[in-house]
């Protein structure tokens, strides 16, 4: 087990696959495991529904956000996704550092002045207001 230590004094330990079965399974994949302990990781669910028609302008919307990101605002990560059932229903999973970066960051106003024309255009191509699931990560894996 590996431990990291982050600037805000919280932990987060790192399993590596080590068993032989598990490097066979795995192929030349390294599987990381990561646990939050006392760690300030904090994540929102953002969904929204298209407006019919409009599905060809998220990609322009996403850039307006990416373009409107501003350096050390406390984002790890954003990912985008489509419901392969219901391609109008669309989700942002957004992670911070932690909860109190990612208000900062709602409130900065070089973020705000960036993010006038994408809200715009998501006042045009979606339809309703975005519903938002407040998240603690417990636990992470990737391959």
């Amino acid at each position: 087990m590996i431990g990291v230590t982050r600037s805000n004094q919280s932990s987060v330990s790192v399993d590596r696959a080590r068993s032989s079965r598990e490097s066979e399974l795995l192929g030349t994949r390294v599987l990381r495991h990561l646990r939050m302990e006392d760690s300030d990781i904090w994540a929102q669910l953002i969904s929204m529904r298209l407006k019919p028609v409009r599905e060809d302008d998220l990609p322009t919307l996403l850039e307006h956000l990416r373009a409107a990101e501003q350096p050390n605002s406390g984002l790890l990560r954003s990912t985008a996704m489509r419901d392969q059932n219901d391609p109008s229903r669309v989700y942002m999973f957004v992670v911070f550092e932690s909860e109190e970066k990612a208000r900062d960051r709602d409130n900065d106003p070089r973020r705000q002045e960036g993010l006038q024309a994408g809200r715009a255009l998501m006042a045009e191509i979606f339809d309703g207001a975005p519903e938002f699931v407040d998240l603690t990560i417990v636990d992470e894996m990737s391959v």
